[in-house]
């Protein structure tokens, strides 16, 4: 039976920086991961020549995690324009960053979706945390709604454009979510440039498990923990088809589980389709929305036109996002995509829906930043739950248990 200082429930993003951070101060640590690879909801698969990322993914080099201990050259991060078309009844209007792109200035002016009153309205929204993220991490916190009902945002802008767009980002076609959390989330979007590894979402923990392996750590793959069992001196934890493994400290990794004694968030979830089409639909690499609301869709992009090491030479890849639950048909979703890219979509092949319910954690109202990674019973946990809804927070929660792990150890 091989006995460790710290065994790690889960390679994910927070599984695979609390290892790394445990190994690089000294303590012997192994990672039992139950799945084939790593990365957790960050994997990318090879299906037809084609990487499809687990639902789509976008990684913000703006993030100070990611900044700090991801090696962002070293993934060839293909980005996305700072930009969104809308599908309108009539035309595409094209809205776009004004710093990132002066020149689509006049186009999103006379774009017929940006009033002055709106435009004011977004301001007294965002501006302060645009300038500070303490503004949304102080003051009181409601619902986005609300919040935007309160500082007047309405019209065209807000229904047409952000409502679809966030919906996506945050799995919420409601507005539920935490007014303060997804000014951070803008803050964000205005300070990066988000994109994607060249070699898709999958890239970015297997770069993250490559520096947890040099540090000394250990990663067993297809290794499911079924029992962690507290003993005299430390933990028993049972793998299913292995021999049990021994610690002084069990971190639990693995996402939102059922089976935790201690209160999570409630998952929230994205369905993604994928196709494979042998012509673009358009040349623009802006993420797609449709203003007029017709049909499941939340977004959709032609991820090729961004990366074009999503499929093999010649060919395309179109994703297509919604809100779980979704009853959405295959049917309903290529004519939906007619509509948005005015373009038959009859011959594109559907290549796999990914249904992910646990897309990420509902952050409601009032927003934590912090919730606790001890639990009652003596094991730790990590995961996006514990901190915000994102890469960030996940990298955050896996180096915040590794240093409670080491002051209890040390203690």
């Amino acid at each position: 039976m091989s006995a460790y200082d710290v065994i790690v429930v889960g390679a994910g993003l927070a599984g695979l920086r609390c290892a790394t951070h445990l190994a690089e101060s000294g303590r012997d640590v192994v990672v039992l991961e139950a799945g084939d690879t790593v990365g957790g909801r960050e994997r990318t698969d090879v299906v037809d020549g084609f990487r499809l990322d687990l639902g789509f993914h976008v990684l913000n080099p703006a993030y100070p995690a990611v900044r700090r201990w991801v090696d962002v050259e070293a993934l060839a991060l293909r980005r996305f324009p700072v930009a969104v078309g809308v599908r309108l009844d009539d035309r595409l209007a094209r809205l776009a960053h004004p710093l990132r792109h002066p020149l689509s200035l006049p186009a999103t002016l006379s774009s017929g979706l940006v009033r002055p009153a709106d435009l004011v309205a977004l301001a007294r929204w965002a501006a302060p945390t645009l300038a500070s993220a303490r503004a949304a991490k102080t003051g009181p916190d409601r619902a986005l709604a609300e919040a935007w009902d309160r500082t007047g945002l309405r019209g065209a802008l807000r229904e047409s454009v952000l409502e679809p767009f966030l919906a996506g980002v945050l799995a919420d076609d409601r507005q539920e979510t935490s007014d303060a959390f997804v000014r951070l989330l803008i803050r964000s979007f205005a300070l990066g440039r988000p994109g994607v590894p060249a070699a898709g979402i999958g890239a970015l923990p297997a770069q993250l498990a490559d520096t947890a392996r040099r540090a000394g750590a250990g990663i067993r793959l297809s290794h499911r923990v079924v029992s962690t069992r507290r003993r005299a001196h430390g933990w028993h934890v049972g793998v299913e088809g292995h021999e049990a493994v021994t610690a002084r400290a069990v971190v639990v990794a693995t996402g939102l589980s059922p089976d935790l004694d201690v209160p999570l968030p409630r998952p929230r979830g994205l369905q993604t389709w994928w196709f494979a089409a042998d012509r673009a639909p358009s040349t623009d690499a802006a993420l797609r929305v449709d203003g007029r609301r017709r049909g499941p869709i939340v977004n959709t992009a032609i991820m090729t036109n961004t990366a074009p090491t999503y499929a093999p030479r010649g060919q395309h890849l179109v994703q297509a996002t919604c809100v779980m639950p979704s009853e959405a048909s295959e049917d309903g979703i290529r004519r939906q995509l007619a509509e948005i890219w005015d373009a038959d979509t009859r011959p594109w092949r559907l290549l796999r829906r990914d249904d992910v319910v646990g897309a990420l954690p509902a952050q409601d109202p009032p927003l934590r930043l912090r919730r606790p990674v001890r639990l009652d019973d003596g094991r730790y946990i990590a995961g996006d739950h514990r901190d915000t809804a994102s890469i960030q927070g996940a990298l955050v929660s896996g180096q915040r248990a590794a240093e409670a792990v080491l002051a209890d150890l040390a203690g």
